[in-house]
């Protein structure tokens, strides 16, 4: 699995990635959902893998994806095999990090069903674990078919971790660990030594993550139901007045921008757009305003500014951490839309922008769109590099800039 793992060289490559022969604009969606164009994605070693499971077809020029076929046709645990129980626990410790409190982790797999010598001694060491764990299981059902399910629940209190006999695995111990990620984020953030000596990723805790409180010592409600959720406080912003009134302003600024100016003012055909990311989140706020679009949108949360990841999590919207000097963990030509809101004055005081507009360049289809809101002079820094990668830029309102890739590539030497 290593080719899947993302590789960040010391020194940055400096070029552009090819298309694959014969490329074309993207399906639009929802039609996409079921077909897309072979020469996009001209991989038939998958086709001839999943042939026997219905998933993938070639019908003429596209890939289809009929479904409705044998899935796992020798068992699931034959294509996916995640250790839970391995090293102690400390995957389900993960999982029991990343779940809110009375939060749901619903588990099939041959050790729920199966009697034999192996299985059972993965069942009996996930029952010691989530049971240390303050776990419940809701439910556990297996049938003559050979389909076994356990749904396990988070505690919604901290009462079951105080009455446990042994502390083990401990609480733990680290305020912070909450949020650990790629990223050592408190320690970017406060550390005087240079940047490239940081460590990069937060190795798996042998501890359970602390519930969390609210700023009075009371452990968070969960979020509201959906939509509601989405535009009411959510439960991790702190019960500040002046953080909830910045909250509220952020939230009603994007909706009225994307209304007056992103809507309608940019020239943004989003009938082709599906794919989006925001590059800098914040509160999710562009996002929020999107939401009646049939759109969907990856909110990033750069590791040098604010940490609202868990504020976009309760809104019920998805994001990660990134840090934008190094390159994204995706497939080229992933996205239809990149937007980001004041990024850059941040970026060039640790990396080359022409190695983030290189990046940009990677995970942008031809003919998807860049809108950068910044100053005019980052926007006369930045128009010059797009323009030597052959992308038309539009400027509006000496704040807005609209960048859109073509399909230009250098010619090989």
């Amino acid at each position: 699995m290593e080719h899947r793992e993302r590789h960040c060289p010391e020194t940055s490559l400096n070029c552009l990635l090819p298309l694959p022969k014969g490329y074309k604009v993207p399906v639009h969606w929802p039609k996409s959902r079921d077909m897309i164009w072979y020469d996009n994605v001209p991989y038939p070693k998958l086709v001839e893998y999943k042939k026997d499971q219905h998933w993938v077809v070639k019908s003429g020029e596209y890939l289809k994806f009929p479904g409705g076929g044998t899935q796992f046709k020798d068992g699931v645990d034959h294509y996916i095999k995640v250790h839970w129980d391995a090293d102690g626990g400390k995957p389900l410790y993960e999982l029991n990090r990343v779940l809110r409190p009375g939060g749901y982790f619903a588990w099939s797999a041959t050790p729920v069903y199966r009697d034999d010598d192996r299985d059972q001694k993965v069942w009996k060491a996930m029952v010691a674990i989530t049971k240390a764990m303050c776990w419940k299981v809701v439910a556990k059902a297996d049938d003559s078919s050979g389909i076994g399910l356990v749904i396990y629940q988070k505690p919604t209190s901290s009462s079951c971790y105080e009455k446990r006999k042994e502390n083990n695995p401990p609480l733990c111990e680290n305020a912070d660990g909450k949020n650990s990620s790629w990223y050592f984020i408190s320690l970017i953030i406060s550390c005087p030594v240079p940047y490239e000596t940081f460590p990069k990723y937060a190795r798996l805790n042998n501890c359970l993550t602390p519930l969390p409180v609210d700023g009075n010592g009371k452990l968070q409600s969960w979020p509201k139901p959906w939509p509601q959720r989405l535009t009411s406080k959510p439960p991790s912003l702190p019960s500040n007045s002046k953080v909830i009134e910045e909250f509220n302003k952020d939230s009603n600024h994007w909706s009225q921008l994307v209304s007056e100016v992103y809507a309608d003012g940019l020239s943004i055909k989003w009938s082709s757009v599906r794919n989006v990311m925001d590059m800098n989140a914040g509160y999710a706020g562009f996002a929020a305003a999107l939401i009646d679009r049939p759109i969907w949108i990856m909110n990033v949360v750069p590791i040098d500014m604010q940490d609202t990841l868990s504020i976009i999590m309760d809104r019920g919207l998805i994001g990660m951490y990134h840090d934008w000097c190094e390159s994204f963990s995706t497939y080229p030509r992933t996205y239809d839309l990149l937007h980001s809101s004041f990024l850059f004055k941040h970026l060039e005081q640790r990396c080359d922008l022409v190695d983030v507009v290189v990046e940009i360049d990677r995970i942008l289809r031809p003919n998807g769109y860049l809108v950068i809101q910044d100053s005019m002079e980052m926007l006369s820094k930045l128009s010059p590099i797009l323009h030597s990668l052959h992308w038309s830029v539009t400027l509006h309102q000496n704040q807005f800039l609209v960048g859109r890739k073509s399909f230009w590539r250098p010619m090989s030497s």
